[in-house]
């Protein structure tokens, strides 16, 4: 049974990231005793949904999920509704509420729109949770997901935050054809830090870990993944038609003979 779960591991990371989720679904058809493993293991673009009760959008994933069911992170309710859900504690809900009001100034700051939510539930020695932030525009994505582990030490606290960007860019037209560059890359960091002002010290602290971490991932995906690329296809295939291309280099090899005479 474990060689079925790594094989769809293995095949899913093989498979075109574009389409993950839709690949994601069809392994779980036909190995449906290991959906729960996969769901929990394979980050997929996110999904939006609207609150009934407040008509505000936010995310579905793994975390918030009950079954068939989500928790939405503005009424605190499962849609479909279920009668045994398990809800945070009042002390959770207290920070997880403040943190979906930071998360929502965040995306609005950085994103210029998009979609964010934040879940939080406790654990023995802490609390966990996720922070999840989302924009499209047209056939391009982003989908970020921040899974933290906070272990409570008094006046101080270890985060550990394990983050994953997904980024799907399409592009078509008659100089470049179809093009359809996607993929993700996680990063984790752990850090000790002292927590001021009650459980508000967890909120700042979890937005700094979070602003901080997406800041680096952007800056990595850009200057080293994008640059790569772009220099690879640009040393592959020129834009510009062939004959301009000549024509430009002749005109410079002539002014360098020139300035040499």
């Amino acid at each position: 049974m474990a060689d079925q779960f790594d094989s769809a591991l293995d095949l899913l990371r093989r498979l075109p990231p574009s389409r993950t989720a839709e690949h994601l679904t069809s392994i779980c058809t036909l190995i449906p005793e290991h959906e729960e493993s996969l769901l929990a293991s394979v980050d997929v673009p996110l999904t939006v949904a609207r609150c009934p009760a407040t008509g505000r959008d936010y995310l579905l994933c793994d975390y918030n999920r009950d079954g068939d069911s989500h928790r939405s992170p503005w009424s605190n309710a499962f849609y479909p509704s279920i009668d045994d859900a398990e809800l945070p504690s009042e002390r959770i809900r207290k920070m997880e509420v403040r943190l979906n009001e930071g998360v929502d100034v965040y995306r609005e700051l950085y994103f210029e729109g998009g979609t964010g939510s934040a879940y939080l539930w406790g654990l023995e020695d802490g609390f966990a949770g996720v922070v999840l932030l989302k924009k499209s525009q047209g056939s391009a994505g982003w989908d970020s997901i921040h899974v933290l582990e906070v272990v409570e030490r008094g006046r101080s606290a270890r985060y550990k935050l394990t983050s994953t960007v997904i980024l799907g860019l399409g592009m078509k037209n008659e100089a470049l054809g179809s093009v359809d560059l996607s993929g993700n890359m996680t990063r984790q960091v752990e850090q000790d830090m002292t927590v001021e002002g009650g459980d508000e010290g967890h909120v700042v602290n979890i937005g700094r870990m979070v602003e901080d971490m997406e800041s680096k991932m952007r800056n990595l995906l850009q200057e080293v993944y994008f640059g790569k690329a772009k220099d690879v296809v640009g040393d592959l295939r020129s834009i510009p038609p062939i004959s301009e291309t000549n024509r430009d280099r002749a005109q410079q090899r002539e002014m360098i003979n020139s300035m040499q005479r």
